[in-house]
């Protein structure tokens, strides 16, 4: 067999699953929204739905709007996020493939940590991953901070018992296609607050914890803790943790593009409640933005990146 048909087999056995995943999706897809109208059509659902129409009261002086920091921090963070999860997955592929590295990062001790310590030696995708992890932990402690001390932490923070059932009515009702009440620019209906609430406050801190607990050196310095947290347990969460915020940014990315799509972009990025295209058009150029930096931090010029920090070698 040549080359070129080695390489037609892998590329149809890439793309043969898609064959009978995507009908079973949309299959799938299409009865969900069958049963969720059968289901809310029932009175007592539909008296629920009428009695929690999807959205948890705030307090009188919740903030209105957004402010310029949020939607700063909202697009470094998205965009750290997009890389975080291409260099995590591609860290998690090399491990699962077996195949050597070829590049590597080490420490310049003598330079940054002045210590007689071995210097750590890990691949360079791995390098790139604990780089872009430090600036978006850094960006969520800032957004924290500001999140506290503008009184928009109240806006993903649940304050209200009802909270609960809104979230499921709004579920109900998007399962339907029966979209709920949107109106983000003042208030985020229950669903959106409670995934929100568990993004920020759950799942960021897990990513964190169980980076630091997998970082090459810090992971033997912390063996003691092997038996109540193992190594294999931690990956596990770790990189189901991934999979949520990829989840989350797909699931959240669509809503926005389905429901008032000019007006949900003018919110974040345009700091407007109207329907013109400015906030379209900062969305468009925040993507070419990121398309760009992604396209850049490549070999060969993540190696000069990486070198200001330590050194860079091939095998």
């Amino acid at each position: 067999m040549t080359t070129q048909e080695q390489i037609a087999t892998v590329t149809r056995s890439r793309w043969r699953p898609l064959t009978w995943v995507v009908p079973v999706i949309v299959i799938g897809a299409v009865l969900v929204v069958l049963a969720a109208r059968w289901f809310v059509a029932v009175p007592a659902v539909a008296d629920f739905i009428r009695t929690y129409p999807g959205t948890s009261e705030l307090p009188a002086w919740a903030p209105v709007g957004f402010p310029l920091w949020l939607a700063i921090l909202h697009f470094l963070s998205g965009a750290f996020l997009l890389l975080i999860a291409l260099s995590g997955w591609s860290v998690h592929h090399t491990r699962k493939s077996g195949k050597r590295p070829h590049e590597f990062w080490i420490r310049d001790n003598d330079r940054l940590f002045r210590t007689a310590n071995p210097p750590v030696r890990i691949t360079l995708t791995s390098w790139w991953h604990l780089t872009v992890n430090s600036l978006w932990v850094l960006i969520g402690l800032v957004f924290i901070v500001l999140l506290f001390c503008t009184g928009q932490w109240v806006r993903i923070v649940p304050v209200h018992w009802d909270v609960i059932p809104n979230a499921i009515s709004a579920g109900l009702q998007y399962a339907s296609l029966h979209w709920p009440h949107e109106d983000g620019w003042v208030n985020y209906n229950s669903l959106q607050l409670l995934t929100y609430f568990i993004t920020v406050f759950i799942a960021a801190p897990l990513a964190v914890l169980t980076g630091i607990r997998l970082t090459p050196g810090l992971s033997v310095r912390l063996r003691p803790l092997d038996k109540a947290f193992p190594i294999p347990t931690v990956r596990t969460v770790h990189f189901s943790v991934l999979f949520w915020f990829v989840a989350f940014t797909i699931v959240h990315v669509a809503l926005v593009l389905l429901t008032s799509p000019l007006r949900n972009l003018n919110h974040m990025y345009g700091l407007r409640d109207d329907e013109s295209w400015f906030g379209f058009a900062i969305w468009v150029l925040s993507l070419i933005v990121i398309a760009v930096a992604w396209a850049l931090l490549r070999p060969p010029r993540l190696d000069a990146v990486a070198e200001l920090t330590g050194s860079v070698k091939r095998r």
